[in-house]
């Protein structure tokens, strides 16, 4: 369920979050001081070489986004890629991660979206107050009510084109600026040499011994067999019934997959009120 998927980890008497990645307090000390300076490029270049020594091509995008809450004062970062429709997460560094990014893929707002359609860095600083909340309403409320009151997101890829985007969630407010959001870039380029040489075809078993990102992509083509099942139902566009299907899944709690699953397996039509 959507709304569970998202829920903060349970926190010790100290306040830390127990089984997790603490908040950015808990992610300064790694780094300093809060407010010190984020670790020099060739710190991060270390890490990340350290981070993705041995790993397996499925495995890169879950260490990049493990070493993106080591070195940042954030609490949990997740990375998808750009598709038609909703993006296609493809790594987190917890549950609580994936579970905000499949909530800004179901609710269709926040700065994920927004990041990838104008390929720069969207950082909403503030969830509880101000223009970010008036921004997008429901994901900010959403957010705040599972613990995330920060979230930023750099696009991947150049200025032209983007093939998906790096999350960052934050349990408090606070600017992601200065040497964290060049820190936060670095990842992102990282991250976007990484995707772009990820095996996605059959033709690339051989190589790779398997093609488990096109498998990804594959199990979210059934988001756009689910629309058009919903356009011949109400003889609606694309875009209808993309939205039907989101507000669909928000009202049930579940992501727009999840839903997307009972459309195709016959569970739930969209021209019967009584299913």
């Amino acid at each position: 369920m959507l709304k569970e998927a998202v829920q903060v980890r349970p926190r010790d008497d100290d306040g830390a979050p127990v089984g997790g990645c603490g908040g950015p307090q808990e992610r300064r000390r790694h780094a300093g001081a809060p407010g010190s300076a984020a670790p020099h490029r060739a710190d991060t270049a270390e890490t990340l070489a350290a981070a993705l020594r041995g790993a397996a091509p499925e495995e890169v995008p879950g260490r990049l986004c493990s070493v993106a809450v080591e070195l940042l004062p954030v609490a949990g970062a997740s990375v998808s890629l750009r598709s038609e429709g909703l993006p296609v997460l493809v790594g987190a560094s917890d549950e609580t991660a994936a579970g905000m990014a499949e909530m800004q893929a179901t609710l269709g707002e926040g700065p994920c979206a927004c990041a990838a359609e104008t390929t720069e860095p969207v950082l909403a600083g503030d969830l509880t107050a101000g223009p970010d909340v008036a921004r997008w309403p429901v994901y900010a409320h959403e957010a705040t009510a599972a613990g995330v009151r920060a979230a930023y997101s750099l696009p991947l890829g150049d200025a032209v084109v983007c093939v998906g985007t790096l999350d960052l969630y934050g349990t408090g407010p606070g600017e992601l600026a200065g040497p964290d959001l060049h820190t936060a870039r670095l990842l992102a380029s990282a991250l976007t040499v990484a995707l772009m040489s990820l095996p996605r075809g059959e033709e690339e078993v051989g190589r790779s011994g398997g093609f488990w990102l096109g498998g990804l992509t594959a199990e979210h083509d059934e988001i756009h067999q689910a629309i058009g099942m919903i356009m011949a139902q109400l003889g609606v566009g694309a875009d209808e019934a993309l939205a039907r299907l989101r507000g669909h899944a928000f009202a049930c709690g579940r992501t727009a997959l999840e839903a997307a699953h009972d459309v195709v397996g016959h569970r739930r039509r969209f021209d019967d009120d009584s299913l």
